[in-house]
Formats: structure tokens, sequence, C-alpha cells
């Protein structure tokens, strides 16, 4: 998705590119010219998505933006401004996905900037685009948690409309982000951003009363790894003992039970603690994903990163089919 201002396109925000010419110094530089260039140069097309999917052998993927996840990333921002961003990006998103709609599934933009326009944005994704979940970043919008009544309506719709709704975070915002004390430093801000914004997320969901409100809602935590489940769950449930009488009153059950009852989470190809995770909580809440075509990604290798590692084959049929199908409400 390109931004423009006095025609020229606008970079990523907030310092992720200030250190621009000493990343091109390193190592994955020199890497990602050669993997990525050729596919660059044609544009990103949905011909080229689907031909990286042949490659890794994937057969169906469902398509969360690379540079759109620093769309709606301002504070203050305009509603109606963003509402039209959100629109048009969906708009472009749908017909990205007719090359071949069977493999291409849309997970839709909503504006955190106005809850009507979220969910006037999300009701028209579903039941006029055909997409099969909506997605926001992490963070937080302008002081307002996840759990701040002010969205009640807009998880209601989520769940009247049965469609989930997918967080992924981006290494950059000019809203508050986890890691922006490091600066220019992106190795540093990219170690913490993605994980610790989710793990608030996740606190919001289940310890701060939504998932008690809204049973039938399903909601993902993606590309910021799953090795931190097991301890956050443990350590909401020891806080909701504690504390839970005073400030959790409306939880009718430990912060985790909501967790494994509405919530999944992504493991990245190369996760080895994944093992960890399945001890804990078992292998139905963890979905994949390639990260195809991030800096980060293990593409072209990222599906055969995965099967080597050390866990169960039913737990890897169920991680890269079972659960992704359970939660997107596609056929198993």
């Amino acid at each position: 998705m390109r931004l423009a201002h006095a025609g020229k396109p606008w970079g990523r925000v907030s310092g992720v590119d200030a250190d621009r010419n000493r990343r091109r110094q390193g190592r994955n530089y020199a890497l990602n010219q050669e993997r990525w260039r050729p596919y660059a140069e044609r544009g990103w097309t949905s011909k080229v998505q689907l031909e990286a999917m042949d490659i890794e052998g994937i057969d169906v993927a469902v398509v969360y933006p690379s540079r759109g996840l620093f769309a709606l990333t301002i504070p203050d921002m305009e509603p109606r401004l963003a509402a039209a961003m959100a629109r048009a990006y969906n708009d472009w998103l749908y017909e990205f996905c007719q090359e071949n709609p069977e493999r291409l599934l849309g997970a839709g933009m909503i504006s955190p900037f106005d809850v009507n326009d979220a969910v006037a944005e999300a009701t028209r994704c579903v039941r006029e685009l055909g997409f099969r979940a909506m997605f926001l970043r992490p963070n937080e919008v302008n002081g307002r948690n996840w759990h701040d009544p002010y969205y009640e309506p807009l998880w209601a719709a989520l769940e009247e409309l049965e469609v989930p709704l997918g967080f992924h975070e981006g290494s950059g915002s000019q809203l508050r982000q986890v890691g922006e004390q490091f600066g220019a430093n992106t190795m540093l801000k990219h170690i913490y951003s993605h994980p610790v914004e989710q793990m608030l997320a996740v606190g919001a969901f289940c310890a701060g009363g939504i998932l008690e409100k809204h049973p039938r809602l399903r909601v993902a935590f993606l590309e910021g790894n799953c090795s931190w489940v097991p301890f956050l769950l443990w350590r909401m449930d020891e806080h909701w003992e504690w504390l839970g009488d005073v400030y959790a009153r409306e939880l009718t059950m430990a912060p985790s039970a909501y967790f494994k009852r509405q919530c999944f989470v992504s493991v990245e190809c190369d996760e080895e603690p994944v093992k960890h995770v399945i001890d804990a909580i078992g292998d139905d809440r963890i979905v994949f994903s390639t990260d195809f075509p991030h800096g980060d990604s293990k593409f072209p290798r990222a599906v055969e990163s995965f099967l080597r590692l050390p866990i169960s084959e039913e737990s890897k049929r169920k991680i890269l089919w079972d659960n992704c199908a359970a939660y997107y409400g596609l056929p198993s």
C-alpha cells in the first residue's frame, strides 16, 4: 500500500528508516536484495504471491499487509481519513484476491479511530467482500486500551458477524509502542515490539473482560512468536487469584481459560520453543505463518524449517491446517 504526500511516497513512520544506510551495510540487506528484488520489480502482484505459495507448498493464504500495517498509526488521525484509507485498502485487497479467490483470502483493515467506522467497514468486508478476518495493530490508540468500553460495539459486531479478529504488529508507529525507547536501533526495537505488544493485547482480552462478554469472538495474535504464552497465562492467572476480586470482578474463570477457549497465536517456522507451548496449553491454539515477504522470513524454506521442529506429526498437521481452518472458518 503506497501513500503519497507532495507527489512522493511516504516512508515508514517513527524513525524505522532513520538507520537505513547503516542497515545497508549488514549481511541481511544483501540477502534480502537477492531474495526480494525479482518480486519487487514485478510489483508484488497477486501472481507473485501465488508463485511464492507454490514454492512453499501453501494451498491457501489469508493476506495481511506489509506497508499497510503503518497506514493507521498516526496519533489523533482524522477519523474520516482513517476510514477512507481502510476502505481503499480493502477494495484493493479484494481485487488482489480475485486472481484466485479460492487460494487468496482477505483480512480486512478497520480503523481504530472511530468505532462506528470500524463496525461499518467490518460489516462491508464480511458481507460484500467475503473477507475471512479483520485485523488491527495491537498498539494502544489515543490512550484507550482495548478493553475500554468505547470498543464494545466493535467486539459485539465481530461476534455477530462470526468473523475473527487478528492482531498483527509492525516494527514502527507514531502511536505508543514498546521498543520506541531504542530509537533507530531496529534490532532492539524489533526484539521487543512484536511479542510484548501482543502480550498487552492478550491481557486486555483475557484479563480485561472482553472475552467474558463475547464468548463467541475468536482472536489471534500473529507474527509475535508464541513462546511467551505459557509464562503470560501463568502470570495472569496468578494475579487474578491475587487481585481479581478487586480488578476483574466480571471474570467467571481464570484468564488462561479464556485464551484456551477463544484465542490463537502464531508460531514462527523455526520457533523451537513451541514444544514448551504445546506442553503447557496443547496444540489446538497455534497457527502457522511463513511471514512472506518480510525481512526476517525464512522464505523459500519456511515450511521446510517448520517440518523440522521437534514436535509430533499430529501437532504439525494441526498447526499447518486444522487450527487455521478453525480460526478462519474454513473446511477442516
